[in-house]
């Protein structure tokens, strides 16, 4: 044996990275900790704990075992909260299902995933019902039923109700010991081409993901932090990348949760302000629309940290979220990255920086957190220098990356070419290490020989008074290549021209701060903006509706 691989105890225990290892401090620190649903069900901890327990048994007495997949369709709930731990601690894999897909999508997913039980809330039941006949793989279905919802004529075959499952089964589970790297979760990607890819994860990764966000979201010196202190609510869907990973943080911080079931703006007002949440995530969708409905107007938001991600946060809804007191920041990643990698938040000393270097600060694309080996690279894989100016698409390794796409080898190896992960994203680093996302390596405009930042030109017309969103997409163009559209909704009320707009841009280029082919040809003015089933900017649908 070599002298630097020391042998263990016969007695010693090896502490596999389990998702049930989260669960020790929280049951131990915060028993009588609240966790809220739509402000209408409370329980503790010491509930969630009984809960967990009851809904392991009751899938075993379903026939669930090691390596079952349990698939969930249901609003954010504590429900969702209880299997995100008693599934996959049960060594089961957790099916999120993206209820915003098409039926012939969300029947897709649940095929391709191997779903033996299908958890389905009374409002997907019309949506099941017409997709059961395609249901391959599915042999037990479990009925969500809640205070309100109405149950319309269906033939789904019903095994079990959620709550009278658990109201019969133990509160004692022995969950136990196995391999940390079983796969514990699965979810579809949700891209603009093809059929949804299957994301998969392992307990080792989604542990080590949960712990050093968490680390990275306490280290700053003042804001943009979540800690013991704070009131949590995702705004992000349970079903997509575990919510961020964020409700596997605040369980294991022990914090009061609010889960606000279907997203209903006004009622997630309700809840911020009912409920003291301090901390939520969301797509600037969300956020947009929360702030634009009736009971924003008179809320107070001065205790609220928000990070924005799943797109850019533009300087406008920044500025806007900033003035209603909201301490905002961004946060990228993926659905392969499970998902963070970067955080925006303000370094030390950050408080001398006048307001708008403040802001910029805020909206780039951040810092890498602890573990994320993040490169700009070329085509063949040579990292651009550090200087804020050479771009190149982001590559990353980290210790919670998926390792491929389920049951789909060849796009796996092109996602991982060269030995990194490829987030098709075009960035640029600067000398500090800040990191700035100008495009989706399928959204670059190219105009007139140069390299046109769609996001950045987004964000400067965000900044004009009565812009309320923008989307900006390239069109072919015969002497200049492509040039750049831009497509925009007004505030109620609001008035502004094409030329206010081509105007504001403009005095950016004099100032050389853009090229002059970053300037919007056209301007259209439009009620609304397409957008994905998780809330980011469609353009692909874009390109096609206005080319």
């Amino acid at each position: 044996m070599r002298d630097d691989v020391k042998a263990s105890a016969p007695t010693a225990y090896a502490y596999p990275l389990l998702i049930k290892q989260l669960l020790h401090t929280p049951f131990v620190q915060s028993p009588n900790q609240e966790i809220v649903y739509r402000g209408q069900v409370r329980m503790t901890y010491t509930t969630l704990r009984e809960r967990i327990a009851r809904l392991a048994n009751g899938l075993s007495h379903l026939g669930a075992r090691h390596g079952s997949t349990v698939a969930v369709m249901d609003w954010d709930s504590h429900r969702y909260l209880e299997c995100y731990f008693a599934v996959p601690m049960m060594g089961a894999v957790l099916q999120t299902v993206n209820v915003r897909l098409s039926p012939a999508e969300i029947a897709y997913t649940i095929n391709h995933a191997g779903a033996e039980i299908l958890f389905v809330h009374t409002d997907f039941l019309p949506l099941v019902e017409s997709i059961k006949d395609q249901l391959e793989t599915v042999r037990t279905f479990v009925w969500i039923d809640e205070e309100g919802s109405e149950v319309g004529t269906h033939s789904i075959p019903i095994s079990a109700e959620y709550e009278a499952m658990l109201a019969a089964s133990s509160d004692h589970y022995d969950f136990p010991d196995f391999d940390e790297n079983t796969r514990a979760t699965t979810f579809y990607t949700t891209g603009t081409t093809g059929l949804p890819k299957g994301v998969y994860f392992s307990h080792r990764q989604l542990v080590l993901h949960t712990m050093t966000v968490m680390a990275a979201l306490s280290s700053p010196e003042s804001g943009q932090r979540f800690h013991r202190g704070d009131v949590y609510m995702p705004l992000t869907p349970m079903f997509h990348v575990h919510a961020w990973g964020m409700p596997y943080i605040a369980t294991v911080l022990g914090v009061k949760q609010v889960y606000p079931g279907r997203y209903l703006p006004d009622r997630l007002v309700q809840l911020v302000r009912d409920e003291g949440v301090t901390f939520s995530h969301c797509v600037s969708t969300i956020l947009h629309m929360m702030l634009g409905c009736p009971e924003a107007k008179s809320a107070d938001f001065s205790k609220w940290k928000v990070v924005i991600g799943g797109g850019a946060l533009t300087h406008g809804l920044a500025r806007v979220a900033l003035d209603r007191g909201i301490d905002i920041f961004s946060g990228y990643g993926m659905s392969e990255t499970g998902p963070v990698l970067s955080l925006a938040q303000l370094p030390p000393g950050a408080e001398a920086l006048d307001a708008d270097e403040q802001l910029r600060l805020r909206c780039t694309t951040g810092l890498p957190i602890p573990l994320v080996d993040l490169r700009i690279v070329n085509e063949e894989m040579e990292e651009a220098v550090h200087d804020g100016k050479a771009y190149g698409e982001i590559a990353v390794r980290a210790p919670w990356l998926t390792q491929g796409y389920l049951n789909n080898p060849e796009a796996s190896v092109h996602l991982w070419s060269g030995g990194y992960l490829h987030t098709q994203d075009i960035a640029n680093i600067g000398p500090t290490g800040n990191i700035q996302i100008t495009d989706r390596l399928k959204d670059v405009i190219k105009s007139g020989g140069e390299w046109v930042s769609s996001l950045e030109i987004e964000s400067l017309i965000s900044l004009y008074p009565g812009v309320s969103e923008v989307a900006v997409i390239g069109i072919s163009d015969e002497k200049w290549g492509e040039r750049p559209v831009a497509l925009v909704v007004l505030s109620e009320g609001a008035v502004v021209t094409e030329d206010d707009i081509k105007r504001h841009v403009l005095t950016f280029s004099a100032s050389g701060r853009i090229s002059k082919y970053a300037v919007p040809q056209i301007v259209k003015f439009v009620d609304a903006l397409e957008k994905t089933s998780v809330g980011k900017m469609n353009k692909k649908w874009l390109r096609a509706q206005f080319a």
